[in-house]
């Protein structure tokens, strides 16, 4: 795990020739709205691209995690099944509704059943390197989601550069962005962990979330931020001691958003004093938000050292996946 975690920078350059080497068919369109499906490691990809673009994109982007599609997907509609494996239940039961609907889908998978769909039905894909946990390949699942919408006129080519840009960057201040998070890390071990940002970035408090369950072992809670002061605020009363806050911190968060973050931490410090504000580093929002993805990723990996667990075990999950398929 240490080894694919450090060497996320490397991945996205990778990631970025792939998807330059990339032929796709004809773009058509124009597409109404974009649909992306995709479960875990595989589909977290759509949320942090869907959330980078969403200035700029000429339709509406969604990300569904499950076996549905919505229901206005149609011809007009271009939906991106992105699998690892290429096994993934749910993605495959939406990847045949959207087919079933007429859609334009492409595939992202390093191989599975949906690269064989792929290749007998001649939908477009990109095949991605295979044999890692998921989790450890976000690089280039993400990457790839930015070609196929460049490809298909809903985002410019901006990305590119950004993306080498925010490689280098990463690749510079390895060192100290693993000694930010060790000192992270020491704080949050043996406590709760609550992870809040704005919404405009709320998926990389997804990421950081989801690989603390999966890294780390640990059970923890994100929220978004204003929603969150119309509920989960109150439930505070109910805070104790042992519960560590992280805010994930931009300085393009909306400014009454970052009010309301300082009013916030007043609220916690009446149950607990350990609060993080974590904030983002970079010249552009793909640096800032791939900075905090790669120091998260580095915390759950030094959670799961200090706990003695291995980072890479998912047993329940595999658990889980032998009983369904034993139920047809």
């Amino acid at each position: 795990m240490y080894t694919l975690i450090d060497a996320f920078p490397k991945q996205l350059k990778e990631a970025l020739e792939i998807g330059r080497k990339a032929t796709l068919k004809a773009p058509g369109g124009p597409y109404g709205n974009v649909v992306v499906t995709g479960l875990g490691g595989s589909g977290i990809g759509g949320r942090i691209a869907a959330q980078l673009v969403h200035k700029e994109a000429k339709c509406p982007i969604e990300v569904y995690n499950n076996y549905y599609l919505p229901g206005y997907v149609n011809h007009k509609s271009l939906v991106i099944a992105c699998s690892y494996s290429g096994n993934t239940e749910e993605t495959l039961a939406a990847m045949e509704q959207a087919l079933n609907k007429g859609a334009r889908v492409v595939v992202i998978t390093s191989g599975g059943t949906m690269l064989d769909i792929a290749k007998a039905k001649g939908l477009d894909h990109i095949i991605i390197p295979g044999g890692n946990p998921p989790r450890t390949m976000l690089a280039y699942s993400l990457v790839q989601q930015f070609f196929i919408l460049h490809h298909f006129g809903i985002i410019g080519d901006g990305f590119e550069g950004a993306i080498k840009t925010a490689a280098n960057m990463l690749a510079d201040d390895k060192e100290a962005i693993k000694k930010a998070a060790q000192e992270l890390t020491d704080k949050l071990v043996g406590k709760r962990l609550v992870i809040y940002s704005e919404a405009s970035t709320e998926a990389v408090s997804t990421r950081f979330r989801q690989q603390v369950n999966e890294n780390s072992k640990e059970l923890c809670w994100h929220h978004a931020i204003p929603e969150m002061n119309h509920n989960e605020l109150v439930g505070w009363a109910g805070g104790k001691d042992d519960i560590a806050v992280v805010i994930f911190r931009h300085k393009e968060d909306h400014e009454r958003s970052q009010i309301r973050m300082e009013i916030n931490k007043e609220v916690f410090k009446k149950y607990t004093p350990h609060i993080h504000d974590v904030w983002s580093q970079g010249d552009t929002a793909f640096a800032r938000q791939l900075f905090l993805i790669h120091l998260g990723d580095w915390v759950s990996y030094y959670w799961a050292e200090k706990k003695g667990v291995d980072p890479t075990e998912i047993g329940v999950i595999n658990m889980l996946k032998g009983k369904l398929a034993e139920v047809k």
